[in-house]
């Protein structure tokens, strides 16, 4: 070791890689058996961790040690099973390896003459989803640390091929189930809040293209100036993917942009069923989706797609002087040049490994399983007496509430409180609630693909004997 020059010896660098390396092996391997993780307290890892800053070294297995012990356990594991809450992140053993030979050979993906080959390859993973997408040749893209950055890049796009970056008396559209990085993204664009028109959803949670268009016209009037609207293809609380062809009409016929939140469901692509649930996605003008989510990938990866990829490059592309030579021939891609990152991670490495590895049949079979476990887990609830589906099975989400004849919606509203933190107190199993309606609800996201049917038969039946231990509650 020369800790003057930041090195270990060869030994001591097989030593630690492959200990790391059974570390990851054990976790993937143990599946189910492992435990889901935990969340202490902020005072409780302050006194475990805060120290001052070490002035010598520790033995390297020392800092792995505690890292074992310490540090994973405390950390909840998105990836179990038997992790329903939010979006889970069922990542493979691939895109794991894929990141780390990234990050140890620390491949810089910006511009083309410092990383050609992950240019070229981040170029061919995006024209497969750009395909899967149905978008024409001029459309292009690229990866981003996630769906909300993909946002950002996607809305910038718009603001300046429609508006020509003025975004004085601009409106955007969405319904009130949209993701608040939307919201977020236009504010970091310059946008008030009050230019962003949350349109009322439907009765099945969609963005309803009647009272879209009435807004467009009551903003034209009062002499505001509509340029986008924002739809959803899967929206995070219940899966309701916005009717993407009624929303291209109006867009045709209004003149706007479309761009189309698909960070968690536009993944289901690759699968003959999400296809079918996301007609319409072709016609966008920009689209973003997730990787890390429905394709099972390590965070972060997330990406945007654009119908003309030239509105990417009109909106970025600002050259240093000290990035001259980097500007290259005409074909050779900066990405740097398409986003707001220069500096940028090879993230593309692990998708294109992850399909070069199991294909695009795996891949979709894997994703065609977490229609079917939600699916299951709804006929499972129908068929216990008391349990009510609120919203039923779509991309993989369903949501739920114990709500027996007799009972008042208050009572019920206190019974779904306490059943999450009951739930999870258990450890063996995570799930979280939502708002629909002004009620809090019960949501299950079983999409990763280790999910059994076990783990939901025992979900429902647990969730059912604590409801009866609970229960009766008063309002």
């Amino acid at each position: 070791m020369d800790r003057d020059r930041l090195d270990l010896s060869p030994d001591e660098m097989r030593t630690l890689g492959y200990r790391v390396v059974d570390l990851l092996v054990d976790h993937f391997a143990e599946g189910t058996d492992e435990p889901l993780g935990n969340a202490p307290s902020r005072e409780k890892l302050e006194d475990h961790f805060r120290e001052a800053l070490p002035e010598k070294g520790t033995p390297p297995e020392d800092v792995l040690d505690r890292v074992e012990d310490e540090v994973l356990p405390n950390t909840m594991r998105v990836d179990h099973p038997r992790f329903f809450g939010f979006v889970p992140g069922p990542n493979n053993f691939v895109g794991v390896l894929a990141d780390l030979l990234a990050s140890g050979f620390n491949i810089f993906s910006g511009t083309w003459i410092s990383g050609a080959a992950a240019a070229q390859i981040e170029l061919v993973v995006i024209d497969w989803l750009r395909e899967l997408c149905g978008l024409p040749d001029t459309g292009g893209g690229l990866f981003t640390s996630g769906g909300s950055m993909a946002n950002v890049t996607a809305l910038a796009a718009a603001r300046h091929a429609r508006l020509d970056d003025d975004v004085t008396g601009a409106v955007a559209y969405c319904s009130d189930q949209t993701h608040t990085s939307v919201d977020r993204a236009l504010r970091l664009l310059g946008f008030r809040p009050d230019q962003l028109r949350r349109v009322p959803s439907d009765g099945r949670h969609r963005l309803d293209p009647s009272a879209l268009r009435d807004a467009v016209a009551a903003d034209r009037a009062a002499g505001r100036r509509p340029f986008c609207v924002i739809a959803n293809a899967g929206t995070t609380n219940t899966g309701a993917v916005d009717p993407l062809p009624a929303l291209a009409d109006l867009v045709d016929a209004e003149d706007l942009w479309l761009h189309v939140d698909g960070a968690y469901g536009a993944p289901t692509v690759v699968c003959e069923r999400g296809q079918k649930r996301l007609q319409g996605i072709e016609r966008v003008d920009s689209l973003t989706m997730d990787p890390h989510k429905w394709l099972f990938q390590p965070f972060e990866i997330g990406g945007v797609l654009v119908r003309n990829k030239q509105h990417l490059r009109r909106a970025f592309r600002l050259e240093a002087e000290y990035l001259e030579d980097a500007v290259g021939a005409e074909d050779e891609v900066n990405f740097s040049a398409s986003g707001i990152q220069l500096t940028r991670s090879f993230r593309a490495l692990k998708l294109w490994m992850t399909l070069q590895v199991f294909g695009r049949e795996h891949v979709a079979t894997a994703v065609e399983r977490g229609f079917e476990r939600a699916e299951q887990a709804e006929r499972l609830l129908r068929a216990r007496p008391g349990w009510r589906v609120i919203t039923p099975a779509q991309m993989g989400i369903i949501t739920f509430r114990y709500a027996p004849d007799g009972w008042t919606p208050d009572q019920t509203d206190a019974l779904t409180r306490r059943l999450v933190p009951a739930m999870n107190e258990d450890g063996g199993i995570f799930l979280t609630q939502t708002t629909l309606n002004d009620r809090p609800v019960l949501r299950l996201c079983p999409i990763n693909p280790r999910t059994t049917s076990d783990d939901l038969r025992q979900t429902i039946a647990r969730l059912d004997s604590l409801r009866a231990d609970i229960s009766p509650v008063s309002p």
